[in-house]
């Protein structure tokens, strides 16, 4: 039988996610703060909205399906709209009225005061997702961003931001994966705590 090791790149990577996990955990306090306060949106009827593009995209949509559906524990489902989710609303946009707003007029349409609004992107640079934020706080949602290094765009626009100082993008997402379930954590935390 022949004995597999990982390339020297493969495990620079793995190191490179392990440092980041565990630089991450400074972040620890934001997030129990953004999972407190998503229940209590949540709870009361609001709604969450994400975007992203990309991989990002993806890392949105799993923050939507962990809230519609459900996380580790059984609950009632909450309304969460991943905005690049809709094919048909995001091409019309595209078409009529430009790619920068393919997801700040969806947040003008469905965003509501006091929803939330959680925006991905691993440059923080994404003009669309930047417009997104804009329009989100003009809009009167709390807008929360996930980045990769900081400063950037989007972590200027949104009312607080998690930046990930990774050297790779997928380093960056795989931290995200970690924090949205971490988020999702404290959504059901919070629940069981006010029952």
């Amino acid at each position: 039988m022949h004995a597999h090791v990982l390339s020297r790149d493969q495990d620079r990577r793995l190191e490179e996610l392990a440092s980041a996990a565990l630089a991450f955990r400074r972040w620890t306090p934001i997030i129990v703060s953004w999972g407190t306060h998503l229940a209590g949106v949540l709870e009361a009827g609001g709604r969450l909205l994400t975007c992203g593009n990309g991989g990002s995209a993806a890392e949105a949509q799993h923050l939507s399906a962990e809230l519609v559906g459900r996380f580790e524990d059984e609950r009632r489902p909450f309304a969460a709209i991943p905005l690049h989710a809709d094919t048909s609303s995001v091409t019309a946009i595209g078409n009529d009225y430009g790619a920068e707003q393919v997801f700040a007029r969806q947040v003008r349409a469905h965003g509501r005061p006091g929803d939330v609004l959680v925006c991905f992107s691993t440059s923080g640079n994404s003009p669309n997702v930047v417009a997104a934020a804009r329009q989100g706080r003009r809009s009167g949602l709390t807008v929360w961003a996930l980045t990769g290094p900081g400063p950037n765009s989007l972590a200027a626009a949104a009312h607080q931001a998690i930046t990930v100082d990774a050297p790779r993008t997928s380093t960056v997402q795989e931290i995200h994966l970690a924090a949205l379930h971490l988020l999702c954590g404290q959504v059901d935390q919070s629940i069981q705590d006010e029952r």
